[in-house]
C-alpha cells in the first residue's frame, strides 16, 4: 500500500534549509498497522509532513507512493481525495467553523474529488450520532468550533471522529496520544482500531508503549537521524520501554 524508497527531504530554503528525512525506506502494506518511535528530531513528524504535503517541507530525492500511486506529485488535496488522512499531534483551531459543518463540508470535497455524489443531510447526521457515541462525543460538542475552547482529550477525539467519519485509505496518527488520560487513551484506541480492515493502512508515530498496548501493532519501526535504524514486532517497542533509545541505538540521544 504504502512504500517510500530513499526519500530525503528537508525543511526551509537556502542557508536556512535543514536536512531531517535522510535515505528513508519504509512499506506498509495494507490491512497493517506500522508504529513509528524514535527520538525527539529523529524525523517522525516531518514524515507525516511530507506525505501529507505540508508547505514548508521539500523532497530532495526518493519516492513516495499509494497503491502504486506518486503521492509526491500530488497537491494536498489530491492526497486527501486519494484517501490519505493526518491527524495532528496538535490540532489547530477555526473559530466559527462548527463541527458538523467542517467534517461534512471535508467529505463532500473529498467525495466530489473522486466523482461520487455528496453525502446527505440525513445520512451524515445519523453516521455523526453513531461515530459520536463510540468516541463519548456528544452533540453539543459537535456544534461547537473546530477545536475553540476544547481541552486536549476533547481535540485529539475529535481527530478519530473525523478520521471514522472520513473513513480514509490510510491514515497517519502523529502522536495522538500526546496529553491523552487513560480513559481518554482507550476511547481514542478503540475508535482506531474499529478502523482496522484488509485493504487500510495505518501509521502511527508515538513515543509511548502504552498507546501501542491498545493499538497492537503489526510492526514496529525505530527512527534515528531521519531513517529507519531497526524494524521488528511490538515486542520492540516492549524493548524501548525497558532499554531506552540508548539501548536500541546504541549511543546517547
Amino acid at each position: 500500500m504504502l512504500k517510500i524508497e530513499n526519500l530525503t527531504a528537508r525543511i526551509g530554503e537556502g542557508d536556512e534549509a535543514k536536512s531531517i528525512i535522510n535515505g528513508l525506506t519504509l512499506e506498509v502494506p495494507a490491512g497493517e498497522v506500522h508504529a513509528v518511535m524514535g527520538p525527539n528530531g529523529a524525523g517522525k513528524s516531518t514524515l507525516a509532513y511530507v506525505l501529507t504535503g505540508r508547505d514548508g517541507y521539500e523532497v530532495d530525492g526518493g519516492s513516495a507512493t499509494l497503491s502504486g500511486e506518486d503521492l509526491l506529485n500530488m497537491d494536498p488535496e489530491e492526497r486527501a481525495a486519494k484517501g490519505v488522512f493526518l491527524s495532528f499531534q496538535y490540532p489547530v483551531e477555526i473559530p466559527g467553523v462548527p463541527v458538523m459543518t467542517f467534517v461534512r463540508a471535508a467529505m463532500n470535497a473529498q467525495r466530489k474529488a473522486r466523482g461520487e455524489e455528496e453525502i446527505s443531510a440525513p445520512d451524515f447526521i445519523k453516521k455523526a450520532r453513531e461515530v459520536g457515541e463510540k468516541l463519548k462525543i456528544d452533540a453539543e460538542m459537535l456544534k461547537r468550533p473546530v477545536n475553540v475552547g476544547f481541552s486536549g482529550g476533547e481535540k485529539k477525539r475529535l481527530e478519530i471522529f473525523q478520521m471514522m467519519m472520513l473513513e480514509p485509505r490510510f491514515a497517519i496518527l502523529d502522536e495522538t496520544d500526546s496529553g491523552l488520560d487513560i480513559d481518554a487513551l482507550k476511547t481514542v484506541s478503540d475508535g482506531v482500531n474499529a478502523l482496522r480492515s484488509p485493504d487500510r493502512g495505518m501509521l502511527v508515530i508515538t513515543h509511548y508503549q502504552r498507546l501501542l498496548d491498545h493499538i497492537r501493532p503489526d510492526k514496529v519501526h525505530v527512527f534515528a537521524k531521519g531513517r529507519v535504524v531497526k524494524s521488528g514486532g511490538p515486542e520492540l517497542a516492549e524493548q524501548l520501554e525497558r532499554e531506552g533509545y540508548d539501548g536500541i541505538l546504541g549511543e546517547p540521544v
